[in-house]
């Protein structure tokens, strides 16, 4: 194998593994925590992290195999038209599940108070209705129509059509008008797909978030005009703490800009190069690099490594729901092995009392002392 062609391998199989990781500890987090699974934008993350699950079980390790092969995966057309098939779905649906997410925060923080009424279960459930139709009828018609396929330059199964290349020339006249109709067609269908599922989101997560960082700021200026003018009544106060104010209302001001930066920075960097290069090689001639094609399959592929922290693992209630998980792990792994040592120790085991003495139980009258004294 090529030099280039090892590297790119290695960071397909570290995406798939970040991305089946990241992915996991989501879900876990989701079904662990029922304060999660009870607000809206729950739903649209666990929709999205199902996708990106899906995604990196099924697609990255066929484009390794497909990679390292320089051949189709194993498994025939059939299964390759499968992958082809949820190539396109998963991809549109976790693309739609973004904008869900953006819309989701953009009511929250421009309408904090009718809020619950604006965004309910119920339009979380028919948004996501609609993301599943959109995507299942983008998905559907290249499989009905034969443009699905292993792309060597993507050394994928994904949108292809085979119609288009190179006939015997003594069948070429008699194919060229169908094989021009049938290249007009697939162009007219992959610039929709790419204007209705990543334009569109990314026009609706500009304007969302934008708004959310306009927002952020204006909250941003007030509380900076409330701390300075304390910061000049309080006359006698230490510099070191003036200077920490000033320092808190600094950093205030870059976290939302960061925040804003990185959810529409990763979705541009991880997609824009892959679309981008899908649009131009329908309307020019010189063929696609292999090695280009890989590199940008692999972006779009990080953006499953990427959404878990972006969205999920970086907030401060999924945080605490890891804590939360590992501690107990902890604590039990720790009681399981006192409690072994016990019975090799030949030591009679006894319940565990939470580190408390045990009290002789109370009489009736005792613990109707004891109630009317705490009411």
């Amino acid at each position: 194998m090529h030099a280039l062609e090892v590297a790119l391998s290695v960071l397909l199989v570290a995406i798939i593994v970040v991305s089946l990781l990241a992915n996991v500890l989501v879900l876990v987090c989701f079904v662990y925590n029922a304060e999660i699974r009870r607000q809206v934008p729950g739903l649209f993350v666990l929709n999205l992290t199902c996708c990106n699950l899906l995604l990196a079980s099924s697609n990255m390790p066929l484009t390794v195999a497909g990679l390292v092969g320089h051949a189709p995966p194993p498994g025939g057309h059939g299964l390759c038209e499968l992958v082809g098939f949820l190539d396109t779905f998963l991809t549109a649906n976790s693309m739609l599940s973004m904008a869900a997410l953006s819309i989701d925060r953009w009511v929250a923080v421009v309408f904090p108070l009718s809020y619950h009424s604006r965004m309910r279960r119920r339009d979380a459930v028919l948004a996501l209705a609609y993301a599943w139709l959109h995507s299942l009828g983008f998905a559907v018609a290249p499989a009905c129509l034969s443009w699905l396929g292993y792309h060597r330059p993507y050394a994928s199964c994904t949108l292809f059509n085979g119609r288009t290349r190179a006939v015997p020339a003594a069948t070429a006249a008699s194919a060229g008008a169908s094989s021009s109709t049938s290249r007009a067609h697939f162009a007219a269908y992959t610039v929709a797909l790419h204007a209705l599922t990543f334009l569109l989101v990314l026009v609706v997560l500009c304007v969302t978030y934008l708004k959310v960082l306009q927002v952020a700021r204006f909250h941003c200026k007030r509380i900076d005009v409330i701390t300075m003018q304390t910061l000049v009544l309080l006359v006698d106060i230490h510099p070191s703490v003036r200077q920490r104010c000033l320092e808190e209302q600094r950093k205030r001001r870059q976290r939302a800009t960061r925040k804003i930066s990185t959810f529409i920075g990763t979705f541009v960097v991880c997609f824009t190069p892959y679309v981008l290069t899908r649009v131009v090689e329908l309307f020019v001639a010189v063929p696609i690099s292999p090695y280009w094609g890989v590199l940008c399959k692999s972006l779009a592929y990080s953006k499953a490594a990427c959404d878990p922290f972006v969205y999920s693992l970086l907030r401060h209630q999924y945080r605490q729901t890891c804590r939360d998980i590992i501690n107990r792990f902890l604590k039990r792994r720790s009681l399981n092995s006192s409690g072994q040592r016990q019975e090799n120790g030949n030591v009679e085991k006894k319940p565990v009392n939470s580190g408390k003495c045990e009290k002789p139980e109370k009489s009736a009258q005792d613990k109707k002392a004891g109630t009317e004294s705490t009411d």
